[in-house]
């Protein structure tokens, strides 16, 4: 092709095979800078994003943050880990109004039982009722599809006092020490 456009005319060919001046190639680094500097609605959503609005208790429990409207609560890797095989799912009475800290339900297995605390205070909006036939759901997926419940944040200063995924993975490295 370039030799059809060299015969037409010389000047036009000779544009042609030499890079274009504004489509310059910029480095990796460049490219992220200028990546991050596209809104936020033009970059889209990764897991990633939603792994950093997960918040976590001490007692094993985890809140999802991205929506203080109908936040999803549950219990941790580590603690579905710890129960063992999951054999009953005691779930919140939706409407129900409770405080940072109450006992919103309970979840036994064939080793122990234990309470679910609520980390925040608020109104429980929707319950995980797969798990009223499927209690096992929490072991396959805790911190996906194991959800229990959904709460409206009331205060949501309170999700300030509660763990990141780096701190609550040092939290239970130090648990496993002891």
């Amino acid at each position: 092709m370039s030799a059809a456009i060299a015969g037409s005319g010389g000047a036009l060919a000779k544009v042609l095979q030499r890079p274009a001046q504004g489509l310059a190639r910029c480095s990796h680094q460049q490219y992220l800078r200028l990546r991050a500097q596209r809104p936020a609605h033009a970059r889209g959503l990764t897991a990633g994003t939603r792994a950093l609005q997960k918040k976590y208790t001490e007692d094993h429990e985890w809140i999802d943050t991205s929506n203080p409207e109908s936040a999803a609560i549950g219990i941790s890797s580590y603690a579905a880990k710890a129960l063992g095989d999951v054999v009953y799912v005691e779930l919140p009475t939706i409407g129900t109004s409770v405080s940072k800290g109450d006992a919103i339900g309970a979840v036994e297995s064939v080793k122990s039982a234990s309470d679910i605390m609520t980390p925040v205070s608020g109104e429980i909006l929707e319950v995980n009722s797969v798990l009223e036939d499927t209690p096992g759901t929490i072991n396959k997926s805790p911190e996906g599809e194991g959800w229990l419940a959904r709460i409206k944040v009331e205060n949501v200063s309170e999700l300030e006092g509660l763990m990141d995924e780096g701190a609550y993975k040092a939290f239970t490295e130090e648990v496993a020490e002891k």
